[in-house]
């Protein structure tokens, strides 16, 4: 009885602050609407244990329930993530306000780093096929008019950036976190370059190799299980797509100086990557960076552009050129969302049953952030400092020729 009064409290005070499409059943059969509209969102509460999650909640809170069975949530997922975060703004539970950059002691160290990678993407191939485009483009794709596909959308970003860098045959290209080869079999398909791709996940780098197999460009590109440290030699071209959320944010001055000794004579570069939009480095509100930080990226860090920008500068390089694509990023993921729920049953198959919600509430968790500013993307095309200005473009206009 106590359990059902602190609940029925609890939703007398949600009441009186929002309206929500949200039911939420107790374990002895009685619910509650928080709105007098159909619920889109169902919060079932299967011992009165769990209600702890419900009635202090927080994203990381509520999204850690959701994973470990302490709460059984059904709807779509962008529905889910809506109700979420009005709950934890409705009773002002922020989570942990401060993130990684402010840590004494970085966790990043070249085996914590591998396993981190491991972790996250050597799920199988199979689960990502399923819900990515037929590429298998694991980033920020590019809406030229808004209109594309995702598997348009995903073809026109590699091109977007290998026109930015200006790659051209001949060329040798290093692809920093390659994938599974997409922006590397294109940029030799399609541009005449020779391409080093590294990865440090073994499906990846398994299948990526496949896919040059297929694409008949064995003699053009390499695919290599490597730390992008242990790279020698100079490229006249440098891309790293999603990667350097993985460096930690202490280590950028000398990630940048590694890709800058990396880089010829005269070469270009491009960073393409999330960032936090707090100057302060604080985490996203809520909490949702605790549940990313526990289940989805460990060790993952995201730096604010300024700070990027000067770990750039530090590491010898000149920023030449940056786009913001949150806009994209968050038709991306919403993307991705709608291609993890059309295709739940396969998914379900492939993976266990706490990995599926992880990343049911992941993917929908990003598309909210990005389109609410919490996150942001940027490419920032980039060169050796004090190199000769006749080598760099006039204007931007070579870009959309």
């Amino acid at each position: 009885m106590f359990n059902e009064l602190k609940l029925g409290a609890w939703s007398m005070r949600m009441r009186s602050k929002l309206s929500l499409p949200l039911r939420v059943e107790l374990w002895n059969g009685e619910h509650v609407d928080l709105s007098s509209d159909p619920p889109l969102v169902t919060i079932r509460v299967p011992r009165p244990a769990s209600l702890r999650y419900l009635l202090s909640p927080s994203l990381h809170k509520l999204g850690q329930a959701y994973v470990e069975g302490a709460l059984e949530i059904k709807g779509r997922a962008a529905d889910m993530i809506r109700v979420a975060n009005e709950l934890a703004a409705a009773t002002g539970k922020h989570g942990r306000r401060f993130a990684h950059p402010l840590r004494l002691f970085s966790p990043h160290t070249r085996r914590k780093d591998a396993d981190a990678i491991r972790y996250h993407y050597d799920v199988s191939n199979a689960f990502y096929q399923s819900w990515l485009d037929p590429n298998m483009v694991y980033s920020c794709a590019y809406f030229e008019t808004g209109t594309e596909d995702l598997a348009t959308a995903q073809v026109r970003k590699i091109d977007h950036i290998l026109v930015k860098i200006g790659v051209k045959p001949g060329h040798t290209l290093l692809d920093i976190g390659c994938g599974w080869g997409a922006l590397a079999i294109r940029a030799a398909g399609h541009f005449g370059a020779r391409v080093l791709g590294v990865t440090l996940s073994e499906n990846q780098a398994a299948l990526a190799r496949e896919r040059v197999a297929a694409a008949g460009l064995e003699g053009q590109v390499e695919i290599r299980l490597q730390d992008y440290r242990d790279v020698s030699g100079q490229f006249d071209r440098i891309t790293s797509v999603g990667m350097f959320e993985h460096v930690g944010v202490q280590h950028l001055p000398a990630y940048f100086e590694r890709i800058n000794t990396l880089l010829a004579p005269g070469g270009v570069a491009m960073n393409h990557g999330i960032t936090s939009t707090d100057a302060e480095g604080r985490a996203t509100p809520y909490g949702g960076g605790e549940f990313i930080d526990q289940y989805v990226f460990p060790h993952g860090e995201l730096a604010h552009l300024s700070a990027v920008i000067k770990a750039m500068q530090q590491g010898g390089l000149e920023v030449r050129d940056v786009e913001n694509l949150r806009r994209h990023y968050a038709r991306t993921c919403a993307a991705w969302t709608e291609n993890f729920e059309n295709h739940a049953g396969e998914i379900a198959r492939l993976t266990d049953g706490k990995r599926f919600r992880i990343w049911h509430v992941y993917l929908a968790g990003c598309a909210y952030a990005f389109a609410h500013d919490w996150i942001s993307l940027y490419q920032i095309v980039c060169g050796k400092a004090g190199e000769d200005p006749a080598q760099i473009p006039w204007s931007r206009k070579y870009m959309y020729e």
